[in-house]
């Protein structure tokens, strides 16, 4: 190791473990005051702004295992916040709804961190921006993460209200 580089890259460890724990301790507190997991509060929101959804696009957006978000909507079924609704017209289709309980939850859970980051980014130069945006990037290479691909994210700071649409019964 270059040793002119060693204390730079120690502190960017470092940086990085802190900004995990930091993401970690956020989804702690909505837990405990909640009684939600990090991936229930992502699906809720998830549900907040982009409607129903089939579980497989809720996989999709949030980056797990079809098996997995089976689990955090039964989860969620069981405390009554979501419902799988068939679609009309092809009853093999569940979409997952948020019921009335969760959409009065929804309103009530804090902005998450990526939403105070998202902010606290937008008030930056855009020379500022793109170079933490290619600094994170290296990062992802470095480490082999560059086949992990993400939707781009909606930026609003809002929750878009739904609309129940009329496919739903």
């Amino acid at each position: 190791m270059n040793p002119q580089n060693e204390s730079i890259i120690q502190d960017l460890v470092w940086s990085i473990r802190r900004l995990v724990r930091a993401v970690y301790l956020d989804s702690q507190k909505i837990s405990k005051r909640y009684g939600l997991t990090g991936p229930q509060s992502a699906v809720v929101r998830n549900l907040i702004n982009n409607g129903p959804m089939s579980s497989a696009d809720l996989s999709r957006n949030l980056f797990v295992t079809p098996s997995n978000i089976t689990g955090i909507i039964d989860r969620l079924e069981k405390k009554q916040l979501v419902e799988r609704i068939k679609k009309k017209g092809d009853r093999r289709v569940a979409l997952i709804t948020l019921t009335d309980a969760g959409k009065e939850l929804s309103k009530t859970l804090p902005d998450p961190i990526m939403k105070k980051f998202i902010a606290e980014l937008a008030d930056l130069e855009p020379e500022h921006v793109q170079l933490l945006a290619m600094a994170m990037n290296q990062i992802l290479n470095l480490i082999d993460a560059e086949e992990i691909k993400g939707e781009p994210l909606e930026l609003s700071t809002e929750p878009v209200a739904i609309e129940q649409e009329e496919t739903f019964q």
